[in-house]
């Protein structure tokens, strides 16, 4: 029998570190159209059930059914962003000017129906109590820090409106071509999979896109719903900078931090003002807001993958800490993705025991 020959460890080597320039330098290349091409992919991903649809009902030309998609596109969601953002951005001073000058004032006893409202009522009423008890500046003395904090981060992401456009052009044109070339994309993408993992790969990719489509539905659609809502009941309420408020509210219900801070600080304001009914009515509205995260949240996200809600929830705040707005796909996606391959990994081992 022949000998078998000794592997050539410094070919080897010498493959890797091409491979690895190769790649260090062609992300270095696309670094400018990488956060382009991740939101276009996870739009592209998250709607391309509804472009089918689309391409189906005009008569299978996907040319028209691009076209359509793009245009949704801008009505459904750089328009609103761009609105949002902007607002936030030229009203930046004012909101940070507003929170450093909070005027002094005594915050008025809670209402009597406050103690009957079931379950918090007596502990709402109670914490109440203890900041009127403060005296003036009480209550904006344990909330200015909050305050500032949330103002100051809102306004440092929102402040590059023009980097934003630039951003969602770039983003607008990708998605165009991902459209067009959408089955020729995925089966690339399913190859390079397989490649990587003959045993896994297809279904990583699988569990991948149904990841991005749950968050897309779960927490972007009910994030635009809440804001909507939201505003509507400041501005109906005649809460003053109901515009402003509602931007805030689509970032912070992004954030998963929910709209608690601008709209009780709408009926704080209006209680303040003697607008008891006003108050009490954005109150009760206020409940309803949060209730539709309670409830459409949870049955939009299991719609598109059966994961545990909890690593969904911790991969969208994970995220969008690390990588900002975006960070709300790619931290799902990624835990999604690890969790699937682990638990693939723990039933293999236990089968060859």
């Amino acid at each position: 029998m022949k000998p078998q020959d000794s592997p050539d460890i410094a070919r080897i080597l010498f493959v890797v570190a091409i491979l690895c320039a190769l790649t260090i330098g062609s992300l270095y290349v696309m670094r400018p159209f990488i956060p382009g091409l991740i939101w276009a992919t996870t739009i592209v991903v998250a709607t391309w059930p509804a472009m089918l649809a689309i391409e189906r009902r005009c008569g299978n030309r996907r040319w028209l059914a691009t076209l359509i998609m793009l245009l949704i596109l801008l009505v459904v969601m750089v328009l609103p962003l761009y609105e949002a953002i902007s607002t936030l951005a030229q009203h930046g001073g004012e909101i940070m000017n507003v929170v450093r000058s909070l005027p002094d004032y005594t915050l008025a006893p809670p209402p009597d129906w406050v103690r009957d409202v079931p379950v918090m009522g007596a502990r709402i009423a109670s914490r109440w109590q203890s900041l009127s008890d403060a005296g003036p500046g009480g209550l904006l003395a344990q909330l200015e820090p909050y305050v500032s904090i949330a103002a100051h981060w809102l306004i440092t992401h929102a402040a590059s409106v023009g980097v934003f456009v630039v951003h969602m052009f770039v983003t607008v044109i990708i998605t165009g071509v991902l459209y067009s070339q959408g089955e020729h994309a995925g089966a690339y993408v399913v190859r390079f999979a397989d490649r990587v993992s003959p045993d896994h790969g297809a279904e990583t990719v699988r569990l991948a896109g149904a990841s991005i489509r749950a968050v897309a539905l779960g927490i972007v659609i009910t994030a635009v719903i809440q804001s909507a809502l939201g505003g509507i009941g400041l501005w109906v309420a005649g809460v003053p900078g109901a515009g402003v408020l509602t931007a805030v509210l689509l970032m912070m219900c992004l954030a998963q931090i929910g709209p608690v801070l601008p709209m009780v600080g709408g009926v704080v304001w209006l209680f303040i003002h003697e607008a008891r009914v006003a108050a009490i009515l954005l109150l009760a509205w206020y409940v309803v807001v949060e209730l539709v995260d309670k409830l459409l949240r949870p049955m939009l996200i299991q719609r598109g993958v059966r994961l545990s809600m909890l690593l969904i929830l911790s991969g969208v705040l994970g995220g969008m800490f690390a990588f900002g707005i975006v960070g709300l796909f790619i931290g799902p996606v990624i835990l999604a993705v690890s969790s699937t391959l682990l638990s693939e990994w723990i039933k293999e081992s236990r089968a060859t025991v």
